[in-house]
């Protein structure tokens, strides 16, 4: 397992992030345990969960992927072994069970943190994280925006106020952002600048070969202001292993959630048959083909896999071992080339 620092921070990660939005729901409690352990067992030390999974969340198992994360870590004694990544739901999502309102003011941001802290069973969280803005933007199959918010009101300076305290009490050690777009990083970055407020040390948003949206605008930013991306869903879903380009199975997440419909359009279907066959020709599979690439790219700090069971996890764990050549890259462009980002 390779290792690096999560920007202006000292902060030890992983390469390779578990994602954990499958524990209570997909998975049981007792399988969300044994991804940690054997995680752990490869050298996999950074984990990310959220307040409002598991996915396909409601009021009923609301929180739960926190708890399994929080059962583990007292059973297992290993807090100190881990990174551990969370963050906080906004609104605009129809999740009012969670919270009202859903905001990033002082009371949501203070509540939201002492829930995670009681739910993972800890007394800090190392890198806490903004699921997606307040306002209304161009995020989850969108890919540009032509109309402002009109309706938000600008509290970027509040909110890191906010977190300065949550950081000079222990509770937080870092910050980040989530579903994120150019202006929004650039102004979290010119307030804490300007008033000596916590920098924000990561951007995790989509990036696979079926959306590379993140190299348009973000990547120089991060690059040049060293803000960390940690990519998720470098398979789509699960869609850059090829199995859905034969049937869609009812244990799919795809079948079991299908309002995910972000990898399911014609474009992604024929550029993830162009994908496969790349891959196979160069006696790879679509899954260590699609992970590499991700892995390979200088802009990405870490990357973000899951899995509803342990093969799949050691598939994708040993994919990271896999580097591939400048041939291969080339012909990834060309097809990126033909059907650019069909998964916004």
């Amino acid at each position: 397992m390779k290792y690096t620092i999560l920007p202006n921070t000292a902060i030890k990660i992983s390469k390779v992030c578990l994602g954990t939005m499958t524990f209570g729901n997909q998975n049981t409690e007792n399988e969300a345990h044994s991804q940690l352990d054997y995680a752990l067992e490869r050298g996999v030390n950074f984990i990310d969960t959220a307040e409002m999974y598991p996915i396909g969340g409601n009021e009923h198992i609301f929180g739960s992927t926190e708890r399994h994360i929080g059962s583990w870590i007292k059973k297992s004694r290993k807090r100190n072994d881990i990174i551990l990544a969370t963050k906080i739901a906004g609104p605009n999502r129809g999740m009012g069970y969670i919270r009202n309102p859903l905001d990033f003011s002082k009371k949501s941001i203070t509540e939201a943190v002492e829930l995670s802290l009681k739910n993972l069973q800890t007394d800090y969280i190392d890198l806490y994280q903004m699921h997606w803005p307040e306002r209304i933007m161009n995020m989850f199959q969108k890919r540009g925006l032509q109309k402002i918010d009109a309706d938000w009101q600008y509290s970027i300076l509040e909110i890191l106020q906010i977190f300065d305290g949550l950081i000079k009490e222990g509770k937080i050690k870092a910050i980040g952002v989530s579903n994120e777009n150019p202006y929004g990083v650039m102004r979290y970055l010119i307030e804490s600048e300007k008033h000596g407020l916590p920098k924000i040390a990561s951007i995790q948003n989509p990036y696979s070969l079926l959306n590379r949206l993140y190299e348009v605008g973000l990547s120089e930013i991060a690059m040049r202001e060293n803000v960390g991306l940690l990519a998720y869903s470098p398979l789509g879903f699960g869609v850059l292993t090829g199995k859905y380009l034969d049937e869609i199975k009812p244990n799919y997440r795809m079948a079991m959630f299908p309002n995910f419909v972000r990898y399911t359009n014609e474009n992604c279907h024929k550029a993830t048959k162009l994908y496969k066959e790349l891959a196979e020709s160069n006696g790879l599979t679509l899954t260590q083909m699609a992970l590499a690439f991700v892995n390979q790219q200088d802009c990405v700090t870490s990357t973000i896999i899951g899995a509803t069971n342990l093969e799949q996890l050691k598939d994708n764990i040993d994919a990271f071992e896999t580097s591939l050549s400048n041939e291969i890259l080339a012909e990834i462009e060309n097809i990126q080339e033909q059907i650019p980002n069909p998964a916004p």
